[in-house]
């Protein structure tokens, strides 16, 4: 199976490059937030600070989309969360496939915030015989012997994978040959896919693994900082002086009645 590449949206053929797009969701979010407030415009500099980026960067980020704001009034928000909806394909209902209901797997099935974003959990699926109309989130389980049929009749494209590592390529396999392009791996392994299908992957220790680095840099930073202030009380203190008591000796005989420390 090829893995190199995979087939290109209709964003990306449009010229909007991969980093605006991966940024989208992010501006989507904190306007759909002022939307709940009923706010009615925002500046560049207030959404940037609200998605975490920097105002110039979502000003580019919007120019793609064709939308450049007013003057003094900012951009409105519920234009821009039709906007921005529209071209992340969420003013449609996406079916989503749910394969392997475990812990990881029952939580996203009862999370309620994908309806609210154009998904909709159409099926749970796992190989575990027992699990088999186990009803999850008002779901039943279903078997992944009967992916294909499932695949199929709910009309799925986009297949979610939270299986141990050891069955995510068979399962991301089937999933593939039954109609799937649109992956999300939760599982920790590196799934291969062939032309025309999209993976993307979410690795909670990688995460983990980077905020470990940075907390690990940040606390050297802070004890070189420690460092450098206790040198400079060090040379700005004038050292001690002790006295000698009168007829005490060193090792090299009388010692000197007062001597630096």
């Amino acid at each position: 199976m090829a893995t190199g590449r995979t087939h290109r949206p209709a964003t990306r053929s449009r010229g909007i490059p991969e980093a605006t797009v991966a940024r989208l969701p992010l501006y989507l979010r904190a306007l759909t937030a002022l939307s709940e407030r009923s706010v009615p415009t925002v500046s560049s500099e207030e959404l940037a600070a609200a998605a975490g980026v920097n105002s110039a960067k979502l000003r580019k980020d919007f120019s793609y989309l064709g939308s450049y704001g007013t003057r003094g009034v900012g951009y409105d928000v519920e234009y821009l969360v039709y906007q921005i909806s529209r071209e992340l394909g969420l003013t449609q209902d996406w079916p989503v496939a749910i394969v392997g209901i475990g812990n990881l797997g029952a939580a996203l099935a009862n999370y309620g915030g994908f309806a609210s974003r154009g998904f909709r959990v159409a099926a749970l699926i796992d190989a575990d015989p027992a699990m088999a109309g186990t009803p999850v989130a008002g779901i039943a389980v279903q078997h992944t012997d009967d992916l294909d049929r499932i695949i199929s009749e709910n009309g799925v494209s986009i297949g979610v994978i939270t299986t141990p590592p050891g069955a995510a390529q068979q399962v991301c396999d089937r999933l593939v040959a039954a109609g799937v392009t649109s992956i999300l791996n939760f599982a920790p392994t590196v799934l291969s896919v062939p032309d025309g299908v999209d993976v993307r992957k979410v690795d909670l220790s990688i995460e983990l693994q980077i905020l470990a680095f940075h907390e690990q840099r940040k606390a050297g930073e802070e004890a070189a900082a420690d460092g450098r202030a206790v040198s400079d009380a060090d040379e700005n203190e004038a050292p001690p002086m002790r006295a000698n008591p009168a007829g005490r000796k060193g090792p090299d005989g009388d010692m000197p009645a007062v001597m630096p420390a």
